[in-house]
């Protein structure tokens, strides 16, 4: 058991996380259940039988509740049960081309979505914090090379992106009328936003993801095919925004002022690197594999540049990024490399004490 990671705070904890059964809400669930939370998990089925949540069991290790994120009447329902202290909000349309062929599901999810939470959030007397997980894509992206703060403007090109920024517009007007840090004396809540870059990790089978697709044509022998070689992502393992959202749950009570609101969660500048370098690494790892450039002038319109600026959390919250890129691809690689002949529960609570140990080498303040 990991209690001795961020302060102890989770254990014997009510947790809320909805969208468990997706990449991130899986490896999310896993390091609370065990950090000693009771975790209660709302979400829409598993997109694939390969999925981390049906691989590693999750179903028979929390509360396992099916739900769609815009049913408001039963989302509420749960809140009424299971009273939780702590909500992760993570259920989401999480892909930025599939917004191009769903526009209408993908705002009702992430706009309407996090409004249902929130709502619920704020007429649950028992709910102390909340964190509520969008994107780095919610920024106005003018692809210049610095990185975007929490006080720059939100926008979006693609419906996805700009489902982004207008959720978190929702939290940030929430927080202002309902969860103001200056009343915490009155409603004893505390909500914030956070915001990640190109998360990879194990378990992930998403269509239109650059992990996903290497590992498809690694395992049928193909070559991969990619989209956007040149682009540029601030690339980051699972573990890594994970930690620090973890983190700041554990802080956000005793100084509401000082936590609420957005938190950049991006990795250091030696991990902001193009897709073909990603994709180049995956292979060497691997151990075989080749590579084809499948991009094609008049495509879908997807975000070339796009960096964090991460200095609020450094040293505001004394959080920092643990792996660099080459720790990151062998960490990623080696679930996919054991998934099928290995207890994949197992294998990720030992990549998340691999983790652990590299943060604490590190002095990352949450592990020590």
């Amino acid at each position: 058991m990991m209690y001795h990671s961020f302060g102890n705070f989770y254990k014997g904890k009510r947790v809320l996380v909805t969208g468990h059964t997706g990449f991130k809400g899986s490896w999310l669930t896993i390091w609370l259940k065990e950090l000693g939370a009771e975790v209660i998990g709302y979400s829409l089925d598993p997109k694939t039988d390969n999925d981390n949540f049906v691989l590693s069991d999750l179903k028979d290790r929390i509360t396992d509740i099916r739900g769609d994120i815009k049913n408001y009447t039963q989302l509420a329902d749960v809140f009424e049960k299971y009273q939780p202290e702590i909500v992760f909000h993570l259920a989401a349309q999480p892909l930025v081309r599939l917004s191009y062929e769903f526009p209408r599901e993908t705002f009702e999810d992430n706009v309407m979505g996090t409004i249902n939470v929130l709502e619920c959030v704020r007429n649950t007397q028992s709910v102390k914090v909340c964190v509520n997980i969008t994107s780095d894509k919610c920024y106005d992206n003018k692809e210049w090379i610095w990185g975007y703060k929490e006080t720059d403007p939100m926008g979006g090109y693609d419906p996805y992106s700009a489902s982004k920024g207008c959720s978190e517009l929702v939290i940030s007007s929430y927080i202002n009328s309902f969860f103001n840090p200056s009343a915490y004396s009155n409603h004893q809540k505390v909500v914030a936003s956070v915001r990640a870059g190109n998360v990879i990790g194990g378990g992930d089978w998403s269509e239109n993801r650059i992990i996903p697709d290497c590992i498809r044509a690694l395992e049928s022998g193909r070559p991969i095919e990619i989209r956007n070689p040149h682009s540029v992502r601030p690339w980051q393992h699972v573990l890594e925004p994970l930690s620090g959202y973890l983190w700041l749950a554990s802080q956000m009570q005793c100084d509401p002022e000082k936590y609420a609101g957005a938190w950049n969660f991006g990795p250091n500048d030696e991990s902001i690197i193009t897709v073909a370098d990603v994709v180049g690494k995956v292979i060497d790892n691997y151990g075989q594999g080749s590579w084809s450039d499948q991009s094609l002038p008049g495509q879908l319109h997807e975000a070339k540049l796009l960096n964090l600026d991460c200095s609020k959390a450094k040293f505001l919250l004394k959080w920092k990024p643990t792996l660099d890129m080459e720790q990151c691809i062998e960490l990623v690689v080696d679930w996919y490399k054991k998934y099928k002949d290995t207890e994949v529960y197992e294998l990720c609570v030992n990549e998340i004490n691999q983790f652990i140990s590299y943060a604490r080498k590190g002095n990352n303040s949450w592990a020590n």
